[in-house]
């Protein structure tokens, strides 16, 4: 979603957000999550941090793929400890998942692309998932 937000026009730049330093931005933050907590009456919102968000990203991406290396390179780790604090190894009770059935080669290449796993086939038809 950031990748698809314009960028400063003038002068063209890199970033996105302007802030002038990390500690700027965590001050509007504070001030957004304070403003946020009182509105919906949720004082649990204020322990929300930066960090939470990396926690939250690292579990997302252990249950949606069960890779724990692959989660150690999205968060840039060279250690697998690391990765296992920040991510949290627990058992969705439920895995869902979208299912789509492929009758040629085209609509099968069709579907791996579009991420989808082969599961197998069945009098002819290949049967393809795909996490939610």
């Amino acid at each position: 979603m950031l990748q698809n937000l314009q960028k400063n026009q003038n002068p063209p730049s890199e970033r996105i957000f302007n802030y002038s330093s990390a500690s700027s931005l965590r001050r509007v933050f504070e001030k957004q999550r304070k403003a946020i907590a009182y509105k919906l009456g949720n004082p649990r919102l204020l322990k929300i941090s930066f960090k939470t968000f990396r926690h939250w990203k690292a579990t997302m991406e252990y249950n949606k793929t069960k890779d724990i290396l692959y989660v150690m390179q999205i968060l840039g780790h060279k250690n697998i400890k690391n990765t296992l604090r920040y991510t949290q190894l627990v058992n969705f009770e439920e895995d869902e998942y979208v299912c789509k059935a492929a009758k040629t080669v085209k609509q099968a290449a069709e579907l791996i692309e579009a991420g989808f796993e082969y599961v197998c086939e069945i009098e002819g038809i290949k049967l393809f998932r795909k996490r939610k």
